[in-house]
C-alpha cells in the first residue's frame, strides 16, 4: 500500500505468473505441429504459385510437377542452403500509439483495462518485413504456437491452479508493525494491515482472467522484527498467522556456501566483472573461508545485517585491484589468505574504522 498499489496486486501477479507458465506447457505440447505448420508457410512463400503449361492439359501431371519442386523446396529449407534467401513476411504491429489515461479509481482498475483494451484495437495491424529465412521461419512459428494454443482454457487452468496451489510470499512485514511509542505518522502501517486482512483470510480478488478464491492459498510472511516484534501487529493478523517460526543467524559456514554456490555468486560476479577488463581472478578456498570469517565478526560486533555484509567486505577487499584493472589487462591475480589478512585485518581489528567501512 505504500506505492501506490492495491495489496489485491499480489494475487492478480500470481495469476499472471500461472498464466504464463500454463501457456509454456501448452506451447511445448503444440511445437512440433506449429513447427510443421510454419513450414507450410515459409515453403508458400519461397515458391512462387505454379502457372499452367498450356501444352500440358492433363492438370495431375502440373500437380505431381509442383509436388516434387516443393519437397526438393523442402529438403533444401532442412539443409540449411536457402538461409541466405530474404521473404516478405507479414509481422503483427506492436507499436501502439501513445495516450494518456486520465481519470480512474485506481492504478490497478487502470492497468486491467488497459491490458484488455490495446490488444482488441491494435491487434488487426499487420506490416511486411523483409527478413531472411531462418528469422522468417522463427516468427511464423511463433505465430503458429499463439494460434494453436486456446487462451480462454490457458486463464481457466492458471486461476484452478493458482485457487489450489498458490503460494504468497509476504516479505518485510515487520515494516507495517506498528511501533510502540513511535514518533510521527503512523496511519497508512495499520490500513495496510487491515487490507492484508480479508486476503490472507480467504476473499475473491477480480482479475482479467477471471474470479481468484484465496481461500486455499498458502500465505508466508517474513520479516527482521530488529526493531518492532510480531506482537505489533494488529491482533487479527497476528491470528492469521498462527505457524511462527525463528530463524537462526548466518553464521561462518553459510557465509561461505553463499559466497561459492548461487549461480550469481558474489565471488563469481567480482571475477566476472574484473573479467570485463581482461583480468584474471582466481580466490583461494582459504581466501574465501578468511572473508567469511571476517564477515561473521563484523556482524558480532556491530549490527548483524546477515549476509548483506558480504557486499563491503568484498568491495573493499578488492577496491585496489578494481582502482587499478583497466592498465592489469592479460594478468592474473590469485587472491589468497595473506592478501585478505592485509587488506581487512586491520579494519576488523579497528572497531570504530570498521564500524564506518565494513
Amino acid at each position: 500500500g505504500y506505492m501506490g498499489r492495491d495489496v489485491e496486486s499480489m494475487v492478480r501477479d500470481l495469476v499472471e505468473l500461472a498464466v504464463d507458465m500454463v501457456r509454456e506447457e501448452r506451447v511445448v505440447e503444440v511445437r512440433e505441429k506449429a513447427r510443421v505448420n510454419a513450414e507450410e508457410r515459409l515453403l508458400d512463400l519461397l515458391l512462387p504459385p505454379l502457372q499452367p503449361v498450356r501444352s500440358e492439359p492433363d492438370p495431375s501431371v502440373v500437380h505431381d510437377h509442383a509436388q516434387r519442386t516443393r519437397e526438393k523446396f523442402r529438403d533444401q529449407l532442412r539443409a540449411g542452403r536457402l538461409d541466405d534467401r530474404t521473404v516478405e513476411v507479414d509481422v503483427k504491429d506492436k507499436a501502439f500509439p501513445s495516450f494518456e489515461v486520465v481519470t480512474g479509481s485506481s492504478v490497478e482498475e487502470i492497468d486491467i483495462n488497459v491490458k484488455d483494451m490495446l490488444p482488441s484495437l491494435f491487434q488487426g495491424r499487420t506490416r511486411k518485413r523483409r527478413v531472411k529465412v531462418p528469422e522468417a521461419g522463427e516468427l511464423l512459428t511463433q505465430e503458429e504456437e499463439q494460434k494453436l494454443v486456446d487462451m480462454e482454457s490457458v486463464g481457466k487452468a492458471a486461476v484452478e491452479r493458482v485457487e489450489q496451489a498458490g503460494i504468497i510470499f509476504i516479505d518485510e512485514i515487520d515494516k507495517i508493525a506498528g511501533r510502540e511509542g513511535a514518533q510521527g505518522p503512523d496511519v497508512s502501517r495499520g490500513g495496510v494491515q487491515r487490507d492484508i486482512l480479508p486476503i490472507v483470510e480467504g476473499t475473491t480478488v477480480n482479475t482479467k482472467h477471471g474470479m481468484v478464491r484465496t481461500d486455499h492459498i498458502l500465505f508466508i510472511a517474513a520479516g527482521a522484527f530488529h526493531i518492532s516484534k510480531p506482537s505489533d501487529l494488529i491482533p487479527e493478523l497476528q491470528g492469521r498467522f498462527p505457524i511462527r517460526v525463528e530463524l537462526e543467524a548466518l553464521g561462518t559456514e553459510d557465509f561461505v556456501r553463499i559466497l561459492t554456490e548461487p549461480k550469481g555468486a558474489l565471488v563469481t560476479q567480482y571475477t566476472a566483472l574484473l573479467g570485463t577488463e581482461g583480468l584474471e581472478l582466481r580466490f583461494d578456498p582459504e581466501s574465501i573461508r578468511r572473508i567469511a570469517e571476517f564477515a561473521s565478526l563484523v556482524n558480532e560486533r556491530s549490527e548483524n545485517i546477515g549476509a548483506r555484509r558480504l557486499h563491503t567486505v568484498m568491495e573493499k577487499l578488492l577496491d585496489e585491484i578494481s582502482f587499478d584493472a583497466p592498465e592489469m589487462t592479460g594478468q592474473r591475480i590469485v587472491i589468497d589468505k595473506a592478501y585478505v589478512e592485509r587488506m581487512l585485518g586491520d579494519i576488523v581489528k579497528d572497531e570504530d574504522l570498521s564500524r564506518y567501512i565494513l
